[in-house]
């Protein structure tokens, strides 16, 4: 099966239409959403709404439980909370709908692990570094798990029991063969990139032969931080769309 796989849309219209379409013209067998709909950007219910209609399997991320009420943004940044409190208050019925139907933070599809954050904490934890997903690949019942909540597109991977992991930055582009050995893979953001590159990120997987290939989509990125700065959001989230940071 081949699978187009997003993340961390965070509310990001242009964007997430911008890979939808390229995803089209590769015609996918399924498109998989790791979590984070909605939080920073403008859009909510506009994005939560094109996910529900052209996804096969959505997640639940933080940003998403958060919009809900069911998650306390104490620890949020404060333009995070701010943007937070501003969704549960745009939130349409049917988006609100959508949100609270959600898998949760973490499924298992076609032998694959997928998580929002982490096979150890699928809600909360970034993975960042090889310790921590050496650790992670210990939780994981899958041999290949795929994990947004970081927004930085990268992987990891242990060859054997005896191994270290290796860890690598995905620039578009890149591929993998992930058929020996464990690996956790990110497609890094699609809304809020934060590697350095402001084109939105998402990945393909061939579940048949695990290989495994980067994109970096250029989109509208001036159209979603106007967007944000007429909504009165923090205009810290629209100036960091064009950094990638």
């Amino acid at each position: 099966m081949k699978v187009a796989v997003l993340t961390d849309t965070h509310a990001n219209l242009p964007a997430l239409e911008t890979v939808l379409d390229e995803c089209a013209g590769l015609d996918p067998d399924e498109i998989w959403f790791l979590g984070d709909a909605v939080g920073y950007g403008a859009s909510p219910n506009e994005v939560v709404e094109l996910l529900a209609e052209r996804c096969d399997l959505l997640l639940t991320g933080n940003h998403d439980l958060a919009a809900l009420g069911e998650l306390d943004i104490s620890t949020f940044s404060p333009d995070a909370a701010e943007a937070a409190l501003w969704t549960r208050d745009e939130l349409s019925d049917s988006a609100r709908s959508v949100l609270t139907g959600l898998a949760g933070p973490s499924a298992t599809r076609e032998g694959v692990g997928l998580f929002h954050a982490s096979p150890r904490d699928p809600i909360w934890e970034y993975v960042l570094d090889p310790g921590t997903a050496s650790d992670c690949m210990d939780e994981s019942e899958a041999r290949v798990g795929l994990i947004g909540h970081s927004h930085v597109a990268l992987w990891f991977t242990r060859r054997d029991e005896m191994s270290r992991v290796s860890a690598d930055g995905a620039p578009g582009g890149t591929e993998l063969d992930a058929s020996v050995g464990s690996w956790l893979i990110n497609p890094g953001s699609v809304g809020q990139p934060r590697d350095g590159d402001p084109r939105a990120a998402w990945l393909e997987l061939d579940t048949e032969t695990f290989t495994v290939r980067y994109h970096r989509t250029p989109y509208e990125i001036e159209r979603a931080a106007a967007a944000i700065v007429e909504a009165g959001l923090p205009p810290n989230l629209a100036d960091r769309l064009g950094r990638g940071t």
